[in-house]
């Protein structure tokens, strides 16, 4: 059951990322998300796009907490980490 809730972490982290990157574009450009994913990629900007995407990473991780998911929150925390490293490497 261990590895099934970090697992679970993981897919929460990467998708809230996800969703933190729509919310985004949808909202403060006046792209849609693909168009705007293919341009701010053409731009160099990438990278911070993802990082705004992580944002609500922290909104998932206290929650996770607050309903003693602790192994979940580890996976959030684990998938900020990988979208860290290749926010460093794009």
């Amino acid at each position: 059951m261990q590895k099934i809730d970090l697992f679970l972490g993981i897919i929460i982290g990467f998708v809230t990322t996800v969703l933190g990157m729509f919310i985004f574009i949808e909202f403060f450009t006046d792209f849609h998300f693909i168009d705007g994913i293919k341009n701010i990629k053409e731009n160099g900007f990438l990278g911070k796009l993802i990082t705004l995407g992580a944002v609500l990473n922290i909104i998932a991780f206290f929650i996770l907490l607050k309903v003693n998911r602790e192994l979940m929150a580890r996976g959030v925390v684990l998938s900020t980490i990988v979208l860290t490293l290749i926010t460093l490497l794009v």
